[in-house]
């Protein structure tokens, strides 16, 4: 009897140690790579920065067994929020600026090999002729610019249930003396169209609507129009839009300007200090992309 018991118990430490190792999967005793299936959770598959993913960075740092899952910006974040609910890890393309980051403890992995280039702008684009078709619009398209925390403060009350147009209207009374400046020497529009393409992510969405209710303020008759990056380009140089404010170069949309520049007119940044990058949640131990591998 004493012996059935001694084996007893043995069998039992076995199971217990057995059952401990399968409660670890996916943590000490599995790579980052395995706890998220080697998937990187990204965005719309046509824009600069799924591209730049996948042809850049994930050959510089040697990530042939990785997927880049094409989604949304919607799908990314539901992803995200869902992840940090339960303190899973999640990789996921981001950039800044994002309400997330408001939101989320987040950080940014490491770039050691720059594959995502240096600190970028977003630029206001104008197709070519449109300078000759409407100064009046060009000079105020010329002059809109602001700040990350700024552009900031229109995401998060649209990601808090402000229709875009309302939060734009909000952040204009709340900001007259910047507006003042946007629109000094700008003539009213008199029911003049004006045509704006734009991204769907969330600070483009928050800058297009923007610019769209001062010009509306000013008299124009303005129409905004959502597309993927390829289209928004495409539609300014073609002339079907007048103009985007959501041009992120010198690296994200280079292929862009590089296929188009004889049909539009670069009016230069309209904000500074954006980034680009893989993001993880803060309570993930991994802090470079050379971790992934």
């Amino acid at each position: 009897m004493k012996k059935l018991s001694t084996r007893f118990v043995s069998l039992l430490l076995v199971f217990v140690f057995a059952l401990a190792g399968c409660q670890n999967t996916g943590n000490q005793g599995t790579s980052f790579g395995d706890q998220v299936d080697h998937r990187i959770m990204g965005i719309d598959p046509g824009s600069g920065e799924m591209k730049l993913t996948q042809d850049k960075v994930m050959k510089a740092y040697g990530l042939s067994n990785w997927t880049l899952q094409a989604g949304s910006e919607a799908t990314m974040t539901a992803s995200l929020d869902k992840a940090i609910k339960n303190k899973k890890p999640i990789v996921v393309t981001g950039w800044t600026p994002h309400w997330m980051f408001q939101k989320y403890d987040l950080k940014y992995l490491k770039d050691p090999k720059g594959a995502y280039g240096k600190e970028e702008a977003i630029h206001t684009i104008i197709h070519k002729g449109f300078e000759k078709k409407d100064p009046n619009a060009t000079k105020f398209l010329n002059q809109f610019y602001w700040t990350t925390k700024d552009m900031g403060k229109v995401m998060l009350d649209i990601k808090n249930g402000t229709e875009p147009k309302q939060a734009a209207k909000k952040w204009m009374a709340s900001n007259k003396s910047k507006v003042a400046e946007w629109t000094n020497g700008v003539k009213k529009g008199n029911g003049k169209k004006i045509k704006l393409g734009y991204v769907s992510w969330s600070s483009e969405i928050a800058s297009t609507n923007v610019v769209g209710a001062v010009l509306t303020s000013l008299g124009y008759d303005v129409t905004l129009e959502q597309l993927g990056a390829g289209q928004m380009w495409a539609g300014v140089a073609k002339g079907s839009d007048d103009a985007i404010v959501s041009a992120w170069l010198p690296t994200t949309h280079a292929d862009y300007l590089k296929e188009f520049k004889n049909q539009v007119i670069d009016l230069g940044p309209n904000l500074k200090g954006t980034k680009l990058g893989l993001v993880v949640p803060s309570y993930v131990k991994i802090n470079s992309i050379s971790d992934l591998k």
